[in-house]
């Protein structure tokens, strides 16, 4: 049950990603470009977690896990900064 959970919040991250650069792409509006990329990061973070998780859960990775979700909240950060001015 697990495995398909974190599966579904790893396919929901993706979808987002990709329709937000997708939009930006039609669009040019910077604002999709920034959360398309903070999608990116929390993807990888979702597959950081099932990799973790499932995979090796002998190894804890949660300094990992904790500074992609970092990056990805930084980024999406930077971009609401730069787009205000």
């Amino acid at each position: 049950m697990a495995a398909l959970v974190y599966s579904l919040c790893t396919a929901t991250a993706l979808i987002c990603c990709v329709l937000l650069l997708r939009g930006y792409q039609r669009s040019r509006n910077k604002l999709l470009l920034w959360g398309g990329l903070c999608f990116a990061g929390l993807t990888l973070n979702n597959g950081l977690l099932a990799f973790d998780k499932l995979m090796v859960p002998e190894i804890d990775l949660f300094f990992w896990r904790l500074m992609v979700a970092l990056i990805a909240m930084l980024v999406l950060l930077f971009g609401l900064i730069w787009d205000l001015q």
